[in-house]
């Protein structure tokens, strides 16, 4: 009954709050005639980090994982005039579907889409002297160590830093797990509680999606 509740509950908040939005519901309808995962944040969540960027003055944002860039439009909303999103998707046939998402939604001129494995994407940006104000993580979860390290190293002082999906039903608390999510978000929290660069904490979340959660922090030093 929990998970019926929950979605219910989510159903009546994006009721009151969120006016219907016929670009973003066109993009989760592309996303599933494209057969896409249906693994896109919610809708109060994509709100969430939507209105968290505007609360951190985000002129630059960095998104680490796209699928059809249903929060990519969401964050890019967020954007004030002259503002850009780096996003990053390793699968060409998602990044298709997630360019026509971005055009169609009106958001394609703020966003800079590069298709490929992150993790040799993100030296890229070290190269070219990317700095973010907003990093939204929301990727492969067995690369979650790495990604935090290089969110925090292209992130500016006073950015803010979101991972996604890190309770995973509670099962972080299997120490014995084989799983590769597992390993690597229990391996994130490890690196994170001794990270002297930011101030974090975690929340978890309950909705459509399930059980889960967000960890987010405030970077501190460079």
């Amino acid at each position: 009954m929990a998970d019926e509740s929950w979605t219910e509950v989510d159903a009546y908040i994006v009721g009151k709050l969120l006016p219907a939005d016929a670009a973003l519901d066109a993009a989760l309808e592309r996303n599933r005639a494209e057969g896409l995962p249906a693994i896109d944040v919610s809708a109060a969540q994509g709100k969430f980090l939507h209105l968290l960027a505007r609360l951190a003055g985000a002129k630059n944002i960095l998104e680490i994982g796209t699928l059809g860039g249903y929060s990519t439009i969401w964050l890019a909303r967020a954007l004030p005039d002259g503002g850009k999103i780096v996003t990053l998707e390793y699968s060409p046939a998602h990044a298709a579907v997630a360019r026509q998402n971005l055009g169609a939604a009106g958001q394609g001129d703020k966003v800079d889409l590069r298709v490929g494995p992150a993790l040799e994407t993100l030296p890229i940006l070290a190269t070219e002297g990317a700095i973010f104000d907003f990093v939204f993580v929301d990727a492969d979860k067995r690369s979650n160590p790495d990604y935090l390290q290089w969110a925090l190293r292209l992130a500016r002082v006073g950015a803010v830093i979101v991972i996604d999906n890190v309770v995973r039903r509670g099962a972080i608390l299997d120490a014995a797990s084989a799983d590769p999510d597992i390993v690597g978000t229990r391996r994130m929290f490890d690196a994170a509680s001794q990270e002297k660069r930011w101030s974090a904490t975690a929340i978890q979340t309950v909705g459509s999606k399930g059980w889960d959660g967000f960890a987010f922090g405030l970077v501190e030093k460079a």
